[in-house]
């Protein structure tokens, strides 16, 4: 009683100020502002009203203070004067010890507290922007029940040979996860703390426009309390020589980075690389001003200390090495017969041309032609390079030393494990075929890979992985570079927002396993469609570029649904009756987090009954306890949820409880 007169009593007050209302709503900007400014007659105002000044004052030596930021906050995190949607919702709020949620000081939505956690509930990919999303921030009592481990159902094991039930999990099965990815990778952690070598993500960019249809349209704050919660749990589950790598675009870059830097250290930020993502074509050339075609993937590290990255390479487009100028004669003689002249001398005697009339003659072939050759005998094409000797072994000198004394002999000299060295006029001799890398399938002339890709969008990505996803599926090529870059053979890659899946699907194709997580409902016609596609050997991709045949296998399985099943029905219901045959099972059997009666709700209540299909959908979520969405894998023996025999030994064995696996 005493809350509700309370804000009767302020909104009495506050009506008596037109300037902080425009029609009905409430300008709490400028209301808040007037405030921390001490603006003397509103302040007076609402002091003069003895519940207010009894609430938001305390007296000291007979001086009354108010209590600015208190009223502050209850302006921020209260919506009471709003439509009938948010005042009948508020009316049937979620509590927390008695007291609405919405009322309660322990839950926050600003991402300054760091004790918030969004849980981030994703639906129905096809449902698109109409969804119902289920956004909560939870009270801090509470947060530990929700991250608690959870049951795994509905298991599966696909290989070559099909799909099969399996009662056992194995530091070799990969694993693809439907569920709730924050709740998810709490749940991983029970196996994979300090574990995995790489993380990678791709998640929502807090736009308005993307296709994998996510709840992306999170005002910043949210956002960042969304993606903060989750790269925390990341860090503990990663290696101490492990990496995260995010996709992100300008939109939320900056702000991103000082959040990884928060988490991860800022010693520990290795790289912002820039990747193309488009062409200047279309619709982006309508506008005017730059045009906007690329993205960004930062990588962090876990621990500097500990952080040995791989050598990537990126094809060389000015083609090969000008300053490799010269070729051996006699190359297949031994050294003590080789000569040299220049490539282009060689290039016109091979092709019976004087060296100056090459570019009339060949004309627009010429390059290529030049280039054919130069592959061709890359082996004999070299450069000098000025030998060290404060870097050399003391054997090298004497050879430098000694082939000084002697021009026009080429020495060499034997390294274990290494090319051997051979030296001319005391320089080393460098070979142009060391420049060349195996790069999507062929040798080229490669440098090592800058932090700029604009290398790594093919033509067909589409369609990469035989199944389609418009607007946001990334290229194998780029994952593979990443990949490459962080991990090596048997190293895990995790992605827990896995879409399309082209993370799994490149970490199989490069013999890395992976843990896969994704909540939408697409999961069996994308992700796990495009990993049984490449356990059978599917050929797009970096599949040709890389041999890839066949093989490999993953474990399917869910978090076990409570609450979560009523979400969907909820999501489904297209009419009231629908929607009402829902709330008659949810009387049943859900379980409920507020102070509302059921009945009421199923007996056509009047303010029920004149919300919207939509706004009726999003009571009845808010109206789910979110700590009971999902099975905790402490009530597993429950005999009142009916998990069977085979579901609870996998979990004994996922769990590591079950000793014989």
């Amino acid at each position: 009683m005493a809350e509700t007169a309370l804000l009767q009593q302020i909104r009495q007050v506050i009506e008596e100020f037109p300037e902080y209302w425009e029609d009905s709503t409430l300008l709490k900007s400028k209301l808040i502002d007037d405030i921390r400014s001490y603006e003397e007659s509103i302040i007076k105002a609402l002091l003069a009203n003895q519940l207010i000044k009894d609430t938001y004052s305390l007296k000291l030596d007979n001086v009354t203070i108010f209590k600015v930021e208190d009223f502050i906050s209850m302006l921020r995190y209260k919506n009471y004067w709003e439509d009938s949607y948010t005042k009948y919702s508020n009316e049937i709020g979620l509590t927390s010890e008695g007291r609405y949620l919405k009322y309660n000081s322990d839950v926050v939505l600003d991402f300054p507290h760091k004790d918030g956690v969004l849980e981030g509930g994703m639906t129905k990919e096809d449902v698109g922007k109409k969804e119902i999303y289920y956004h909560k921030v939870l009270a801090k009592e509470e947060i530990d029940t929700l991250l608690m481990p959870k049951v795994l159902s509905n298991i599966k094991k696909y290989d070559k040979d099909g799909d099969y039930e399996v009662t056992s999990f194995s530091d070799s099965d990969n694993l693809i996860l439907k569920g709730n990815n924050l709740i998810a990778l709490h749940t991983l952690k029970e196996r994979y703390a300090g574990k995995v070598k790489l993380i990678y993500i791709d998640p929502p960019y807090n736009t308005e426009n993307d296709s994998f249809k996510y709840n992306d349209r999170f005002n910043h704050s949210t956002w960042l309390t969304f993606m903060k919660n989750r790269l925390e749990i990341s860090r503990e589950i990663l290696k101490a020589e492990g990496s995260i790598a995010i996709s992100i675009d300008n939109n939320e870059l900056g702000y991103l980075l000082v959040l990884l830097d928060n988490i991860f250290g800022r010693e520990n930020r290795k790289n912002i690389i820039t990747v193309k993502r488009g062409s200047v074509t279309g619709a982006k050339v309508i506008n005017p001003g730059v045009v906007n075609i690329t993205e960004y993937v930062v990588i962090y590290s876990k621990d500097v200390n500990y952080w040995s990255p791989n050598r990537v390479y990126m094809e060389n487009i000015d083609g090969w090495d000008k300053r490799y100028n010269q070729f051996i004669k006699h190359y297949d003689k031994g050294i003590e017969s080789w000569s040299f002249t220049t490539v282009l001398e060689e290039f016109a005697l091979e092709k019976n041309i004087k060296k100056s009339r090459l570019k009339k003659e060949l004309g627009e072939d010429y390059e290529e032609l030049l280039n054919d050759f130069v592959y061709k005998y890359s082996d004999r094409i070299i450069q000098l390079a000025t030998l060290d000797e404060n870097s050399i072994s003391y054997r090298a000198v004497e050879i430098k030393n000694k082939s000084i004394k002697n021009p026009n002999k080429v020495y060499y000299m034997e390294r274990k494990d290494k090319r051997p060295y051979f030296v001319i006029k005391g320089k080393l001799i460098l070979f142009l075929r060391d420049r060349m890398v195996n790069i999507d399938g062929k040798d080229t002339f490669a440098q090592p890979a800058t932090d700029i890709w604009d290398d790594v969008l093919p033509n067909d990505i589409h369609n990469e992985g035989g199944v389609v996803l418009r607007k946001g599926k990334k290229p194998e090529k780029l994952i593979s570079r990443i990949i490459e870059l962080c991990t090596n053979e048997q190293d895990i890659v995790m992605d827990f927002f896995a879409g399309s899946g082209t993370a799994a699907a490149v970490s199989t194709k490069k013999n890395r396993r992976f843990i896969a997580i994704e909540q939408l409902d697409y999961i069996h016609d994308l992700t796990v469609k495009r990993l049984i596609n490449t356990i059978n050997g599917e050929q797009s991709g970096i599949s040709k570029n890389d041999d890839w045949k066949s093989g490999g296998s993953f474990i399917y399985a869910e978090l076990h649904p409570l609450n979560y099943q009523f979400v969907q029905l909820i999501q489904l219901a297209n009419s009231d009756a629908e929607l009402f045959k829902v709330v008659n099972q949810m009387k049943e059997v859900s379980f409920l987090d507020f102070k509302v009666n059921i009945e009421r709700i199923a007996n056509d209540d009047e303010g029920f009954v004149n919300l919207s299909l939509d706004e009726k959908k999003n009571v009845l979520i808010e109206a789910l306890d979110a700590n009971q969405m999902y099975l905790n894998y402490s009530e597993i023996n429950d005999a009142t949820y009916g998990i069977n025999d085979n579901v609870i030994a996998f979990n004994r064995s996922f769990y590591g409880e079950d000793v014989e696996s």
